[in-house]
């Protein structure tokens, strides 16, 4: 009976010639695809960020090379900076994606922090390759909005209320601390000379001093939006009066119900509730629809077509509801895309007067529930044939819309369209929390996250038809 053989095996083999790195890889794998894209789109912004050299120094690592290696991280889930780091030695696709260069971790944080602009710009980039590819249609998009949490924890934050108490408390004992600072300073003059003195007190009191200056600083922006909420609202409320004395004028008579009352901005106060997180200022405590619980976090908003699930406008608010999202969002479609959407869908969140008839949505045919529904519920009187009434109010002309057949089934189609994206950018790659903080570097995040998104839809498209 003969020798079993087989296949040579010496993992210590060193290389005759070297290796091309896309040869480790199998053909059509995303590291691949992402690399060819990335090649493509224009990178201008972010190697113009770079100064000329002048010869002194090590150099920086390729532009290119970091944008490929941050953005099949965060297709592959991994937006920390420290797993890109272990990855690039680790895991054969970022190996390739790095051609064997192994950027630490600070380095990629530096990168993404100082480009995030750079890279965020790249979503419109991505978008319209998905457009050339025939993935986005603009016959339906929806809209919605999801909770994700911030760089913070929400035992980080501080109410309004407290930190009025907490203000009075510590300036007491920074009073204190000063006082017996005093004492002990001139009790160890007298047994040490001049020079010396205790360090556990001023050590104690520049926490104190710091503590008060955050919340000093904190209570004051808490202040100063509830003055502009209050200029926004006495502006209304004139308006709302002008109104009232104009159709009082033309119709002889005093108009019905109360007048509305003008606060003076001035004497404004925040809500007691009203919360500041000490560590990202900028997120807010919001009720997350999807488990009924509370998150320090952002409201992070999508605008999804329906044809292949592409999002074609992403944007990110500190504000909890979404009353006035609808305008801008959709705007944002046209920005990105060049084209309004002929359709658009959205829940009851996004209902308001205001926004419905905004000349700015003229020619977009919108479905948009004027009241909240559970989950399954129908809209009241789908199918019946009772007659509308003669003068209807713009919510008895919605109810109506979703009422008839068409409108039923468009509005039917919104969470099948919008909801499955959400689910796999949290489930899918497990992004549920943000990497950066302040509400300006997070929207940008959130750009990046919805262009990966994209890519990761481009990509899936193209094994399809390869396949077919």
């Amino acid at each position: 009976m003969g020798m079993r053989t087989f296949k040579p095996y010496n993992p210590d083999q060193l290389y005759l010639l070297p290796p091309a790195l896309r040869d480790w890889l199998p053909e059509g794998h995303l590291a691949l695809f992402l690399s060819d894209v990335v090649d493509t789109l224009e990178l201008g912004p972010i190697f113009d960020d770079y100064e000329q050299g002048d010869g002194r120094g090590q150099p920086p690592y390729h532009p290119a090379m970091m944008v490929k290696l941050l953005i099949y991280g965060y297709c592959m889930g991994k937006p920390s900076s420290r797993k890109l780091e272990r990855a690039s030695y680790e895991e054969v696709g970022y190996r390739v994606l790095c051609a064997e260069q192994h950027p630490d971790h600070d380095s990629i944080a530096e990168f993404r922090k100082r480009h995030l602009k750079g890279l965020a710009g790249l979503f419109v980039a991505v978008l319209r390759l998905c457009q050339r590819a025939g993935l986005v249609k603009l016959g339906h998009v929806a809209l919605d909005g999801t909770k994700v949490k911030a760089n913070a924890s929400k035992h980080k934050a501080m109410s309004y209320e407290r930190m009025c108490k907490a203000e009075q408390e510590l300036e007491q004992e920074v009073k204190r601390l000063l006082e017996q600072a005093e004492k002990v300073d001139g009790a160890e003059d007298q047994e040490f000379g001049r020079g010396k003195r205790g360090d556990e007190l001023p050590a104690e009191l520049a926490r104190r001093e710091s503590r008060l200056s955050k919340i000093r600083q904190a209570k004051a922006e808490l202040e100063e939006e509830a003055r502009q909420r209050a200029e926004q609202a006495a502006a209304q409320a004139q308006a709302k009066i002008a109104e009232r004395r104009l159709k009082e004028q033309q119709t002889g008579e005093k108009a019905r119900g109360r007048e509305p009352t003008v606060v003076d901005p001035q004497q404004a106060v925040p809500e007691k509730k009203a919360q500041r997180n000490f560590t990202d200022a900028d997120s807010r405590i919001m009720k997350d629809g999807a488990t009924g619980g509370f998150v320090q976090g952002y409201n992070c908003q999508a605008v999804v077509d329906s044809h292949a699930q592409i999002i074609v406008a992403a944007a990110l608010t500190q504000e909890a509801n979404d009353k006035q999202q609808l305008v801008v969002m959709l705007e944002k479609v046209e920005k990105n895309t060049g084209e309004k959407p002929a359709k658009a869908s959205a829940d009851a969140g996004y209902f308001s007067q205001a926004q419905i008839t905004d000349n700015q949505l003229q020619g977009i045919d919108l479905y948009v529930a004027p009241e909240r529904l559970r989950h399954g519920e129908k809209i009241e009187g789908v199918g019946d044939d009772a007659p509308p009434s003669a003068q209807p109010t713009l919510i008895e002309q919605m109810r109506e819309k979703l009422k008839s057949a068409q409108g039923h089934a468009v509005y039917k189609m919104r969470k099948a369209i919008v909801e499955p994206v959400f689910g796999q950018i949290k489930e899918a790659r497990g992004f549920r929390r943000f990497s950066l903080r302040g509400e300006p570097k997070v929207g940008l995040e959130w750009q990046l996250i919805c262009l990966t998104h994209n890519l990761l839809k481009l990509f899936r498209a193209k094994v399809c038809l390869q396949g077919a």
